[in-house]
């Protein structure tokens, strides 16, 4: 019989998901630094939910999409613009264009076929508020900054404290 693993307080399936959000707009922000040209045989394919906060799409793309949808960014795309949390792009959807701005928590996919590459994300419920937590016991005004002290619990293992608290 096995134990479940304990819910972790540090956030480790967000922090990867922005982790690996940040490849996607450092790629974009080479392929845009170099004038929207795709070097080689890349292209990407980029899911992402169109109802999900700061997506801008023309209504009739919304209306055939009502979820997801998936673009192509290879011959045809033009006006490539990418900032920190979003990247904006021109594209023709039978031969009408279009400007689609897209935040990088609305991707649920990247995929560049032509070196097998993909990740795939959980989009970003913004919605969604940060789990409640306690307030950190550690934040005494009684202790010294920088006050680092041996605690040895009753359990026999050996624990360092360090303090952070006001100087004295």
């Amino acid at each position: 019989m096995s134990e479940a693993p304990p819910d972790s307080l540090i956030p480790y399936d967000e922090i990867v998901q922005e982790a690996l959000r940040a490849v996607v707009g450092r790629v974009l922000r080479e392929v845009e630094a170099a004038g929207s040209e795709l070097p080689g045989s890349h292209h990407f394919y980029i899911t992402f939910k169109t109802g999900a906060v700061g997506v801008s799409i023309p209504a009739d793309l919304r209306a055939r999409f009502p979820d997801e949808m998936t673009i192509v960014l290879q011959n045809k795309f033009w006006d490539l613009t990418v900032e920190d949390d979003r990247f904006s792009v021109g594209l023709s959807f039978n031969a009408v264009p279009a400007k689609l701005v897209i935040p990088f928590g609305a991707i649920t996919a990247f995929v560049d076929p032509a070196v097998d590459f993909g990740l795939q994300f959980q989009a970003i419920d913004a919605d969604r508020s940060p789990e409640p937590h306690e307030d950190a016991e550690n934040d005494s005004e009684q202790a010294g900054v920088g006050d680092v002290s041996p605690v040895t619990p009753d359990d026999g293992s050996n624990v360092v404290t360090v303090d952070f608290g006001k100087k004295k």
